[in-house]
């Protein structure tokens, strides 16, 4: 008699969360029907098979569990009942839900799956990607072995198509391209994970669609721009002053991300020293707190305690577990700083001509810091878990052998 069970996968993901699946074992052998989440080990009850209230959408996602559990044990019920020769492959097939292996079925996992582990601006991003390929397609769902090369070399070229927004004539350059296929290659695994499709049908690799992102030119600020935001006259309740507080606080802690910096709390800091946890990759860091960020400390000190938060962005939320909410109220706060600062940068006292912006507050750390600080530091500060990865982002910024190189020609 075959028998099913609820698990988590042994091999887990790249983020360190386990796939979810109904395991159906048949003569001690096993098959997997993954139900297209994803969750951490801390979050799963092995024993009571089902998912722990310290899990965002618990409820929602353990009804799930019932409901696909209870359509496996029918369809297992009625495969023994007429069939006694059975394996745990057939069960599995059998079982399998078919309305999920269609592309565009699977892409709703995708994003349901985002939209589950808070990651509120993924969500926004590859739900416009994933209406834009539907546009292509007519609106007609299509199988995984559909999405072949010339398929993909046709919604290419479309993409890359030039078309009229208002009196604007708009033409997508190659970088935002290739984030469209990588959004079909990650669907596409996922669907092999899944038994959905077969490996053979997967349309990149050698010889197939290759992704490969341009160089992008990042710019940054020169000493004497930050000079001039930092000695501008603005009201200390100003708001504009306030984006100038979170800008230059990102700049000193080595163009920290500004939704780590929005996420800051008192208690992060200590003996002079900051101590705190990217939220993009989840490590842990410490930095002196150079003498410049007290001074923007001290003017919050005196307003409102909530959730032990220094700066007031995240403090309207009722909670900070759900990590959805969050990414929104940042992402909206964001888009406010960044209308703020560029306020800031045409101030006829400041005249910078780059875009200002949050982002650009990393890059005028990178272009500052150019060769001065030895790479391996620079990695340390910008937390990248791959040295190559600072190298590539620091070469951005450094150009004095090339200059060097031109003088000694020209320079006559």
């Amino acid at each position: 008699m075959a028998s099913l069970r609820v698990v988590l996968r042994k091999k887990a993901n790249k983020d360190g969360t386990y796939p979810l699946a109904i395991r159906v074992t048949k003569d001690r052998k096993t098959s997997f029907i993954h139900l297209g989440h994803h969750l951490h080990a801390k979050d799963w009850d092995a024993k009571g098979q089902k998912v722990k209230t310290s899990y965002p959408n618990s409820k929602r996602l353990n009804h799930l569990i019932l409901t696909k559990t209870a359509e496996a044990n029918d369809t297992l019920l009625e495969l023994e009942t007429h069939n006694k020769d059975i394996s745990s492959k057939l069960v599995t097939a059998e079982i399998k839900p078919k309305a999920a292996t269609s592309f565009f079925a699977q892409a709703d996992i995708f994003v349901e799956n985002l939209r589950t582990q808070g990651k509120y601006n993924r969500v926004l991003t590859e739900q416009s990607r994933i209406k834009a390929i539907k546009e292509f397609l007519g609106n007609r769902d299509v199988t995984f072995p559909e999405v072949n090369v010339p398929l993909l070399a046709k919604l290419s070229a479309w993409l890359k198509r030039e078309r009229r927004i208002g009196e604007r004539v708009v033409k997508m350059n190659e970088r935002t391209m290739m984030n469209y296929l990588i959004l079909i290659r990650t669907i596409y695994n996922q669907a092999i994970a899944a038994n959905i499709v077969d490996q053979k049908h997967y349309p990149f690799g050698k010889g197939k669609i290759a992704i490969k992102f341009p160089q992008s030119q990042k710019v940054g600020l020169s000493v004497e721009d930050v000079q001039k935001i930092e000695a501008l006259e603005l009201p200390l309740d100003s708001y504009e002053n306030h984006a100038r507080n979170i800008w230059l606080t990102s700049f000193y802690f080595a163009g920290m991300r500004v939704s780590d910096v929005l996420r800051l709390k008192w208690s992060d800091f200590q003996n002079e020293r900051l101590y705190y946890q990217m939220g993009k990759n989840l490590k842990v860091g410490s930095l002196k707190v150079p003498q410049k960020v007290f001074a923007i400390l001290d003017q919050y000190r005196h307003q409102e305690m909530k959730h032990d938060l220094i700066f007031p962005e995240l403090k309207v939320l009722d909670t900070l577990d759900k990590p959805y909410h969050i990414q929104r109220k940042i992402s909206y706060a964001t888009k406010r700083l960044n209308t703020a600062l560029g306020e800031i940068a045409i101030h006829k006292d400041v005249k910078i001509t780059k875009t200002l912006t949050m982002h650009i507050a990393r890059h005028t750390f990178g272009h500052i810091s150019g060769n001065k600080i030895p790479i391996q530091v620079l990695k340390d500060l910008y937390r990248h878990s791959d040295i190559k990865t600072t190298m590539g982002y620091q070469s951005n910024f450094i150009h004095e052998e090339a200059d060097n190189a031109l003088d000694a020609v020209v320079g006559f």
